[in-house]
């Protein structure tokens, strides 16, 4: 059985990795079809990064994000301990 905690993060004894592409998305003022065409990912992809539910992180695809929105990896991605979950 997999749990997720509210933000849609899987709840796991090391830790998690939240994405925070729908907050910067939002503050960058891109639709999201047009974020997709400038990153050139897919919807589904798109999808899977915002709801926190993608589950192998592909740095090609994190590059091309950190690239369309000019933001750092830190910015995109965030380390939870698992005391804080």
């Amino acid at each position: 059985m997999t749990l997720f905690d509210k933000g849609g993060a899987k709840l796991n004894p090391n830790g998690c990795i939240k994405i925070h592409l729908g907050e910067l998305l939002k503050k960058s003022g891109l639709s999201k079809n047009k974020f997709c065409q400038k990153a050139e990912i897919q919807r589904s992809q798109l999808n899977g990064y915002m709801n926190n539910t993608i589950t192998r992180l592909d740095t090609e695809v994190l590059v091309r994000i950190c690239r369309t929105l000019n933001c750092s990896i830190a910015d995109l991605l965030e380390y939870i301990p698992p005391d804080i979950q």
